[in-house]
């Protein structure tokens, strides 16, 4: 007895309230199950950028098993060395970075009043964190060790996961057409390659990125006198892989770091660098290392790294955009995208 657009809202509102419990129950679970969901996820990226060396190895008579295995044992080399300097990188420079915090602070409270005020509270305690932060990572190792021993456990299950994807990994479109049929299997089949190519496009991409600007950020740095410039170039590595927000907070602590020490007008130099680095890798590094790229939206990349963050904190803001732009690449396969094989989906 209700009228037809009533009836089609109410259709539409109880599917709606259906995919969001099916959706929820799904983030719960995978939440819940993060000691095997984000080890798994991790080798899915390691795996997608380290792939293409398998192969290469194979064609000059290298077993499979062994290519993957020297693959991950130079993996772990190079994540261990990358670890191991950016660790050093930061230990040394953060009671520099502190203190220019507080005198940074100091100055802005003086030229903004009490606007300043609490600008220099907040660094303040920025400055407690970065202490505190630096006793944990020398002094307290035995209250840590629950969380060594997660790290750990995680870092192997990623590990061993990594070397069974990398030989294991040309076997999966058999092993999907085993269990489904043919038609099926061929629509699972290209929604994983589609999901696998836009995390390898996002990771390889990414990284690249990050490494040319951390290096033009702290030789801009270095050339300013800024103290802890090797710390603050860390900072950025590491923000790269968090779009927008990690970009933004890095640069900020270089520029305030650089008022501190050097006054304006280093941190107007410092600002300078910093955005001009930006422009290059907006105008020119995306477009040539990412020509072959989807571009996910901005505010797509946003409401994922927020919405990362608030399920899984730094793990899931730092996961968010390759996940966000797997499942992108899975929706333009099935929305029947005819160039869905030939391009991958990776965020800025």
């Amino acid at each position: 007895m209700l009228p037809p657009g009533l009836r089609q809202a109410a259709a539409w509102s109880v599917a709606v309230i259906l995919l969001i419990a099916v959706a929820s129950l799904v983030v719960f679970a995978l939440v819940e199950l993060r000691a095997a969901t984000v080890p798994f996820v991790l080798a899915l990226l390691g795996a997608s950028l380290l792939y293409p060396v398998v192969p290469w190895l194979v064609g000059r008579g290298v077993s499979r098993s062994l290519a993957a295995g020297l693959t991950c044992v130079v993996l772990v080399v190079a994540v261990g060395g990358v670890i191991a300097l950016l660790v050093n990188s930061l230990v040394h420079s953060a009671p520099q970075i502190a203190s220019s915090l507080q005198e940074a602070g100091q100055r802005l409270a003086d030229w903004l009043g009490p606007l300043g005020a609490k600008i220099r509270h907040g660094l303040d305690n920025a400055k407690g964190e970065t202490n505190s932060l630096v006793s944990t990572l020398t002094n307290g190792v035995l209250s840590g060790l629950g969380l060594l021993t997660q790290l750990i456990t995680g870092g192997v299950l990623a590990l061993a996961l990594v070397f069974f994807f990398l030989r294991d990994g040309h076997r999966t479109g058999d092993a999907i057409r085993s269990y489904l049929p043919e038609r099926s299997a061929t629509t699972v089949i290209a929604c994983a390659e589609r999901a696998f190519d836009a995390m390898a496009g996002f990771m390889r991409g990414t990284t690249l990125i990050a490494l040319i600007d951390a290096g033009f950020i702290t030789i801009g740095l270095i050339a300013l006198g800024v103290p802890g410039a090797p710390g603050l170039g860390a900072l950025v590595f590491m923000g790269a892989y968090i779009p927008f927000v990690g970009a933004f907070l890095s640069g900020t602590v270089a520029v305030l770091v650089a008022l501190a020490d050097g006054g304006l007008g280093t941190a107007l130099w410092a600002l300078g660098v910093v955005l001009a680095v930006q422009m290059i890798e907006g105008n020119v590094l995306q477009p040539v290392i990412q020509s072959r790229t989807v571009e996910l939206h901005p505010a797509t990349i946003m409401v994922a790294v927020v919405a990362g963050s608030g399920i899984a904190g730094i793990i899931g803001a730092l996961l968010a955009v390759p996940v966000c732009a797997a499942v992108m690449g899975v929706i333009s396969v099935l929305r029947g995208d005819p160039d869905a094989r030939e391009k991958s989906v990776a965020g800025p």
